[in-house]
């Protein structure tokens, strides 16, 4: 898959097949619409391009905006390229692309950057300054700039709304199970290993504290959970702790992973967790030694979980 930072950076010839959305999660229902496009490709000898946006149009348009989003823009090109996808241009969203004209939009991004023979998109898209134009109108472009437009259907995209929703609905409330099953893939989250109070030493249980360079990246709610890591190309398991640490007076929402079987300093290094099993709420103990405890319990329900997935 080839990647472009904008539509005007598409440099290819070729006729394309296009279809337009953010793609947040890139879960089940995304895939249908994606396998399709794909197939469609191959089928009419066309190239297969995704045009998605950065940031997310929420984020620029809505000051106050606390959007979390399922995937980082890196998570989401990866995803997307795990479709067969040939092509991807994530455009850059600001203010002066929000004031284009549908005319403009249609002509300049997706005929004479995209080189749109055909266009996959959902009934109820819109498009242009005020976002007054709509699939309709997109027909009548096609028959001036001689593109075709075929329609997702009301149900197809009521699943993939419906399982935008579920998916951060299920991560807010610590379901990772439902999580998981919407986007076909363990929600993860990746970042920097940093040193934080090395508490987790102290009562022999060290963690990675992870720090995430998105803010708008979506984190579970507190509790502890069962999670993966790959790690110099090696399958390690472990504990992971979101919350503030309120058994020891913590005040700041931290990501502690207590990797099981694993001792290597991983200090400044990258790494993802994808996460496998909720275990329980966040609680404060009385004293670490009752933490400690919990946290021996804990380890001994991750140990049974993964010993029964086998």
């Amino acid at each position: 898959m080839k990647k472009y930072p904008s539509a005007s950076a598409y440099k290819n010839d070729r006729q394309s097949i296009v279809t337009i959305g953010t793609f947040d999660g890139v879960h089940i229902g995304h895939k249908a619409i994606l396998k399709r496009l794909v197939e469609t490709a191959k089928k009419e000898n066309l190239d297969s391009v995704v045009l998605t946006f950065f940031p997310h149009p929420r984020m620029v348009l809505q000051q106050k905006s606390d959007i979390k989003l399922i995937n980082t823009i890196n998570e989401r090109t990866q995803l997307l390229e795990n479709t067969g996808l040939e092509h991807l241009v994530i455009h850059p969203f600001t203010h002066a692309f929000s004031r284009l004209t549908a005319l403009e939009y249609v002509r300049d991004i997706l005929v004479n950057s995209l080189k749109a023979k055909k266009i996959i998109i959902g009934y109820d898209h819109r498009f242009g300054r005020n976002r007054n134009a709509d699939i309709d109108d997109l027909k009548e472009f096609g028959k001036t700039y001689n593109f075709e437009v075929e329609e997702i259907s009301a149900k197809e995209l009521d699943d993939v709304a419906i399982s935008s929703t579920k998916i951060r609905k299920a991560l807010n409330e610590g379901d990772i199970d439902t999580a998981n099953s919407y986007l076909g893939y363990h929600f993860m989250i990746s970042g920097e290993v940093i040193k934080g109070k090395a508490i987790g030493r102290t009562i022999q249980y060290p963690t990675a504290n992870l720090k995430l360079k998105e803010s708008y990246k979506l984190v579970p709610k507190n509790g502890v959970y069962v999670v993966q890591s790959l790690i110099k190309g090696k399958r390690i398991f472990g504990i992971t702790s979101i919350g503030t640490n309120p058994t020891v007076g913590g005040k700041e929402k931290t990501i502690e992973t207590h990797f099981l079987n694993f001792n290597e300093d991983l200090y400044g290094k990258e790494i993802t967790i994808e996460f496998l099993k909720f275990i329980r709420d966040e609680e404060t103990f009385d004293t670490v030694e009752i933490l400690r405890q919990e946290i021996i319990k804990d380890e001994k329900f991750a140990k049974q979980y993964l010993q029964e997935r086998e």
